[in-house]
């Protein structure tokens, strides 16, 4: 795996109060990720880009959503999440606090 692909794998982490508290209580931090990016790919960018390591990794394709605006029909584009647990004493601040 070379540093390009890793730096391009994850694409934002997921905001939402699920993903808090499943960071807060479990150290299982959630990511938007590429489509065609593997678990193993996923768990390596994790490690490169906030220095922790990985204990395990679950994807999910997610379904875009389809949406409506008046007579015209469309469809979102399909994505795939990516929850990442941390070894026990690993943590991620993403406040970007000094």
């Amino acid at each position: 795996m070379n540093s390009q692909r890793l730096a391009q794998v994850l694409l934002s982490p997921v905001v939402s109060e699920k993903s808090a508290m499943a960071a807060d209580n479990d150290r299982r931090y959630t990511f938007k990720v590429m489509t065609d990016a593997t678990k193993r790919e996923i768990g390596r960018a994790v490690e490169v880009m906030f220095d922790v390591e990985v204990a395990d990794v679950r994807v999910v394709n997610m379904k875009g959503k389809r949406k409506r605006f008046g007579a015209y029909q469309g469809k979102r584009k399909d994505w795939r999440k990516a929850y990442v647990k941390l070894k026990e004493g690993h943590d991620i601040d993403f406040s970007g606090g000094a």
